[in-house]
């Protein structure tokens, strides 16, 4: 097993919570199974083997029981399980680009609501919107069972019941048609699109990433965060499916205040600042984000001027 030190992780948001090693002590408290997958790593630092997905699942449980107040979380086999630091400075970077025009506060309350374009069977952005700014979710995703498990999770998490909702896109060409109706006002959307052009690719990934994680080649990979087909990879790829949404975008630019997703190639930028060009988008804003060694960014642009993103209602 690597050693993994998670001491002081300084390139994360400020606000967030995992900026320092994870507290195993108070995480088995709350969560017991951990226990099983906690060890000492030969720098004698409490870890867990980040190459066995059973073992990230649990850690994911039990930190969201932890710092977020969930009762209840779990994914089917073989779903995605996102590394819960990064999905939480993509939201507490979201609230800071909403305080730009919120006379320098961070807009709280279900009164803000946010389009979670691809949820998953996870629902982690709006599981963690909700928790650390009390925002509002609507959770969208082509998988009818990632959409069941979704709901399984707010069935057994009171506090969400009110807060999120959910809708199945029935048209996997399309991302917000369908889901976007004429009364709807968003304050924004969010997303983590898929990555990888192929299954090929995809798998090609997996094993690096396995690989790298137990320090010797890996023929049958098991992912370690999982991942279905339409998690990993699309047509087109990420750049692909981010030129849909922005096209897509231009159709519904006075029903949303910000349109943002998570860009991970910095090799695309170039293209899609063009298409934003191209659709006239008023406002684009590129925050760059790190986790360890990986560097990701958000792009986010508005079709509204300064005045009429300050007078949006939030």
């Amino acid at each position: 097993m690597k050693a993994i030190d998670n001491s002081e992780k300084n390139n994360l948001h400020p606000r967030n919570l995992h900026r320092s090693r994870y507290d195993f002590e108070l995480l088995i408290t709350n969560c017991p199974e951990l226990k099983n997958y906690v060890s000492v790593n030969k720098h004698q630092i409490e870890t867990i083997d980040f190459s066995d997905p059973k073992a990230v699942k649990v850690l994911n449980r039990a930190l969201l029981q932890t710092y977020y107040g969930l009762e209840f979380w779990n994914i089917p086999s073989n779903y995605l399980c996102p590394p819960i630091p990064g999905r939480a400075d993509y939201i507490h970077y979201l609230a800071d680009l909403l305080a730009e025009t919120n006379n320098g506060n961070i807009p709280t309350g279900n009164s803000v609501l946010g389009l979670d374009i691809g949820t998953g069977a996870n629902l982690i952005y709006p599981i963690l919107g909700n928790a650390i700014y009390n925002w509002s979710f609507v959770g969208t995703d082509i998988d009818k069972k990632a959409i069941e498990n979704c709901s399984k999770i707010i069935e057994a998490n009171p506090k969400l019941i009110d807060a999120i909702s959910l809708q199945q896109q029935t048209e996997s060409r399309f991302i917000f048609k369908n889901i976007i109706t004429p009364e709807d006002r968003f304050t924004f959307t969010i997303c983590n699109p898929p990555f990888h052009a192929s299954a090929e690719e995809a798998n090609k990934s997996t094993s690096r990433k396995v690989s790298n994680l137990k320090e010797k080649k890996t023929l049958n990979p098991v992912l370690n965060f999982g991942g279905q087909n339409a998690e990993l990879w699309c047509d087109g790829g990420e750049i692909g499916f981010v030129t849909q949404m922005i096209y897509e975008s231009a159709k519904y630019k006075s029903q949303c205040l910000w349109f943002t997703t998570l860009v991970s190639k910095k090799e695309n930028l170039s293209a899609i600042y063009k298409i934003l060009k191209k659709i006239n988008a008023v406002t684009v804003k590129t925050i760059e984000m790190s986790q360890g060694q990986k560097n990701s960014r958000i792009v986010a642009w508005s079709f509204m001027t300064e005045n009429e993103q300050k007078s949006w209602k939030i």
